[in-house]
């Protein structure tokens, strides 16, 4: 029995990363502290010392644990780690993932190319540079495709020296687009004046680039070398279009992003500026929940962390609309990725409060935007989960749905699915696949109880991957799926509710079968609405899983599991009954008259399905 009280005493005064956890033993919120002792006694101090935050998790704590560090740099990294791994409750998330693409020119090869890329490399082995990230894959490909334009670097996979007078020049050389290095119409030292050009127009060095083309047009106009002239013109106009299309300069000249927030019931929407090279190239913005209890200040400090914990580029500064806790050790912690000094500023005049105010109004006008969507995602979710709480009588709310399905084609290769629904939304990350083991046949209920047994003594065990305990478990189907899965966790002594998730005869859901009755919701209530989608994803995922399994084995049947029916044997079968159910139902004289089947042959199919 953890004996809090006591474990309060045992506290270091040394920094570190503390875990609370309820009475289920689920990670429901990690924070980090200078001082674990100081900082871990709060949550159990009288609630009217307590902030906000913290008044409403306190009573969910029943043990919490904690790692001692050498300093708190080492305590932010290790939380920041932590609260990608277990996504606590408490925590305030980033709802956004997305990968940005950037321009990536491989000058570690004798021929360097140039080419889009999602993911920033961070081996230090990759030689390559990277540009951006662009938060507009359009912008970037006319990029490219500019740079294509003007300078015709190769864009194909060969391995250069090794690859050089190998094959005939592409396509690509004969539209312009490659000088062939490939068959040696370009010698390295040529090449590499056009990459060093690459490298001042992605460098922003626009002025030189620009003076160039405008000098090469004059060139070859008095050389009337008209049709250069002309290509040369509209490359330049190319250019020049591009550039005015970016905004216009920031006051620092460097590299930072402009970050400011507007808020709205437990979300908050960031507005996120990108200045590269002195320019702002582009915004975005990002939604971050679980912010209600929060201060200015501390949810500007949590989008700070999670942000910067998947960021594959740091610029050189940060210019806030917020102050943020810990500003000292989040800047030596950005320092230490990206390997030179991050500043991190909150300007009260000048240029860059004009900028950080730009930000900040617009994170106001597109959190107007997306207000209404914010409350109609809210009817979707909260109210859905009420509505289906209210209709089968919990006592408690429902913040973890995990939904099951067994799937199988001709009674072959029975696969299980498990799908997870937090807060009335998809978790794709704890979507499970189970193939089935001990089961012989197509049989759904004994499938059901497999899974839903070996889903639960992974928790029982420890099993990171299914550390979390639902709140109700859906199964896809009515009475006899249930009371599968119900025995299944009875038998390991966990009490969970279980429903089923009933279609009617054209496969639309219908029901909830719950404790032997049939719930009925209004077709267009959002809790029906919200079944429908768990439904129909549980059962998608358990199909796509199905499929995967046999594009990764010969085309086969559940006959092949039977002695004495080959493939021959098997497609004759199917010729003569049509389906496995035929085939099932089948009397051993009606066996027999299917060709190439005998007596010994039927017996065996007859026995196989009739198992004593």
């Amino acid at each position: 029995m953890f004996d809090i009280h006591e474990e309060l005493k045992k506290l270091p005064k040394k920094p570190g990363v503390y875990l609370m956890k309820n009475k289920d033993g689920i990670i429901i919120y990690v924070g980090k502290s200078v001082n674990l002792a100081n900082r871990v006694r709060q949550y159990f101090q009288p609630s009217a010392l307590q902030s906000p935050k913290i008044r409403g998790m306190s009573p969910l704590i029943h043990e919490f644990e904690y790692v001692i560090t050498d300093n708190e740099l080492e305590a932010l990294v290790l939380e920041c780690n932590l609260i990608k791994k277990y996504n606590p409750k408490f925590n305030a998330m980033l709802k956004d993932d997305k990968s940005y693409p950037y321009i990536k020119l491989t000058v570690n090869e004798v021929f360097p190319r140039v080419m889009f890329v999602r993911r920033h490399d961070k081996d230090k082995e990759d030689k390559a540079k990277y540009f951006g990230p662009y938060t507009s894959a359009g912008d970037l490909r006319e990029s490219l495709d500019l740079i294509q334009k003007i300078w015709p670097l190769r864009s194909c996979s060969r391995k250069f020296p090794q690859d050089i007078g190998k094959g005939r020049p592409c396509l690509n050389h004969h539209i312009g687009k490659c000088k062939a290095p490939c068959a040696q119409l370009i010698n390295e030292i040529d090449y590499q004046r056009i990459v060093n050009e690459v490298l001042m127009f992605l460098n922003r060095k626009h002025e030189s680039v620009v003076n160039r083309l405008s000098a090469e047009m004059k060139s070859a106009s008095e050389n009337l070398e008209f049709e250069r002239a002309a290509e040369l013109r509209d490359n330049l106009n190319a250019l020049e279009n591009l550039l005015e299309r970016q905004r216009a300069e920031s006051a620092s000249g460097n590299d930072a992003d402009v970050i400011a927030f507007a808020r709205a019931h437990d979300e908050a929407l960031f507005q996120v500026f990108f200045v590269r090279g002195g320019k702002i190239v582009g915004r975005e913005h990002f939604m971050v929940n679980r912010v209600d209890k929060l201060t200015r200040q501390e949810v500007m400090t949590e989008f700070i962390k999670r942000f910067y914990a998947e960021a594959t580029i740091i610029p050189r500064e940060l210019i806030l609309e917020t102050s943020i806790d810990d500003k000292e050790i989040i800047s030596e912690w950005l320092t230490s990725i990206k390997g030179a000094n991050v500043a991190i500023v909150t300007p009260v005049k000048g240029e860059k409060r004009e900028l950080v105010k730009l930000a900040a109004k617009n994170a106001i006008q597109t959190l107007e935007q997306f207000g209404e969507h914010i409350k109609r995602e809210k009817a979707r979710t909260d109210g859905a989960l009420n509505e289906i709480s209210q209709a089968l009588g919990l006592s408690h709310p429902i913040d973890r749905i995990e939904a099951y399905d067994i799937s199988n084609i001709h009674g072959f290769e029975s696969v299980g699915s498990m799908v997870v629904f937090e807060n009335g939304k998809p978790k794709n990350s704890d979507y499970r696949k189970f193939k089935i083991k001990g089961v012989l046949g197509p049989d759904d209920y004994a499938s059901m109880h497999e899974i839903i047994s070996r889903r639960f003594n992974r928790y029982i065990v420890g099993d990171a991957k299914f550390a979390k305990l639902p709140g109700i478990l859906f199964i896809d189907g009515g009475k006899g799926q249930v009371n599968a899965a119900e025995k299944a966790i009875s038998a390991l002594s966990i009490d969970i509710p279980v429903c089923g998730m009933v279609k009617d005869e054209k496969h639309r859901t219908k029901s909830i079968y719950f404790k032997g009755n049939d719930y009925l919701l209004p077709s267009s209530s959002e809790g029906f609405k919200l079944i429908t989608r768990i439904q129909d994803e549980v059962h998608r995922f358990a199909v796509e899983y199905h499929r995967k399994l046999r594009a990764n084995t010969q085309v086969r049947s559940l006959l092949d599991d039977i002695n004495g029916i080959g493939p021959t044997r098997r497609k004759a079968l199917m010729n003569h009954f049509k389906t496995i159910e035929n085939i099932k139902k089948a009397e051993l004289s009606e066996l027999e008259q299917a060709k190439g089947m005998n007596k010994k042959a039927a017996e065996a199919v007859y026995k196989f399905f009739r198992p004593v």
